[in-house]
């Protein structure tokens, strides 16, 4: 317990079997439970795990067992959801260790799902996330629980840019990458004042997690993104938490060219999704007004593109329809920004940040 919080930690593990039984051994005593889900590796990443497990039971002291009696004997949950039996290929607890293993493998994203679909069926009340793979320090878990416990957040994530210090050591390819995809998931969220949303280090109430669908979650790596967009529409409060960056011998499961792609994709999908719940347009809504049109002139640019000439008139009568397509596109991109503009003050009267 944390300030008579209940916490869990989920860790999702791939090929970690150098790094997770450091990460398992180093997580606080005061968390309750520590659900770490091996998604189908093939190196020694299971027998890591359990290994780790027996010496964290062995090590941990009675009072932090008495302390965990007000959660649910793990032997108590029955997977509910027919989708989480189907890819939990099976699961144990040694102490207050759960290790769940996965059927096949379905990804960072995947696990992180599973991770809170179990700590939803434990009714733990927050829940963090920490990679496997050694570079995020358990010890600061407190710092991402404190403005949760303060009632100033409910949700807190890692953030190494804001700070050059902190991401001096970051590869380069990856900070000007951590840029790119801080602006287009501002706009993707519309939390105008988050920074390195790829970060994994997290902690969010379970209350709030309960509220967003999460068997809907996008499972690949964008899988953070996509959190934020949900978390924005229902309403919860976000908080960064500077921390340093930390590279050491691991590798990244990440392959770039698939991931930029999928990734952008998601974005736009989740940018148009939460216009259309926000700013509804069939309620007349300003900003989801401004959209539509947006969308229609940026359609009908397109058309007049692909057919610049009228089916009443000669070629000879008739001047190309680029310059009608290039001022609907211009339309298009004022009202998308406009759109923008909207939505950041919106933001900005409902939490105070500017």
């Amino acid at each position: 317990m944390y300030e008579s919080h209940s916490v869990g930690v989920i860790i999702p593990a791939y090929n970690e079997a150098e790094f997770v039984g450091d990460v398992i051994r180093d997580i606080p005593e005061y968390v309750d439970r520590v659900y770490v889900v091996e998604d189908c590796s093939d190196d020694e990443t299971p027998e890591a795990i359990r290994t780790a497990a027996e010496a964290d039971a062995m090590n941990r002291s009675p009072a932090a067992d008495r302390r965990d009696g007000d959660l649910p004997s793990i032997s108590d949950l029955h997977l509910e959801s027919d989708e989480l039996a189907e890819k939990v290929g099976e699961f144990y607890a040694i102490g207050r260790i759960v290790a769940i293993h996965h059927a096949e493998n379905l990804g960072a994203g995947g696990a992180i799902k599973t991770g809170y679909q179990f700590a939803l069926e434990d009714d733990t009340a927050i829940v963090a996330t920490i990679d496997a793979d050694g570079q995020m320090d358990p010890s600061r878990l407190s710092q991402f629980l404190d403005p949760i416990v303060a009632g100033e957040a409910d949700y807190t994530k890692g953030d190494r840019l804001s700070n050059n210090e902190h991401s001096r050591d970051m590869p380069r390819f990856r900070l000007f990458g951590n840029h790119i995809l801080t602006l287009l998931t501002r706009v993707a969220s519309g939390y105008w004042e988050i920074t390195d949303p790829q970060n994994g280090y997290t902690a969010v109430r379970t209350d709030v997690l309960d509220r967003l669908s999460i068997e809907e979650m996008y499972e690949y790596y964008g899988y953070l993104n996509d959190l934020l967009v949900r978390l924005n529409i229902a309403g919860a409060a976000i908080v960064d938490v500077p921390l340093p960056a930390v590279y050491d011998d691991e590798d990244s499961h990440i392959r770039y060219e698939e991931y930029i792609v999928n990734v952008s994709q998601m974005l736009l999908r989740d940018f148009l999704w939460r216009l259309r719940v926000k700013y509804p347009p069939t309620r007349g809504h300003p900003i989801g007004l401004l959209a539509a049109f947006a969308g229609a002139t940026a359609t009908a640019g397109t058309a007049r593109l692909l057919h610049p000439f009228s089916s009443r008139r000669t070629d000879a009568d008739e001047p190309t329809g680029t310059v009608d397509a290039v001022a609907m596109y211009i339309a298009a991109a004022v009202s998308v920004l406009l759109v923008l503009a909207f939505d950041r003050a919106v933001h900005t009267e409902e939490t105070g940040y500017d």
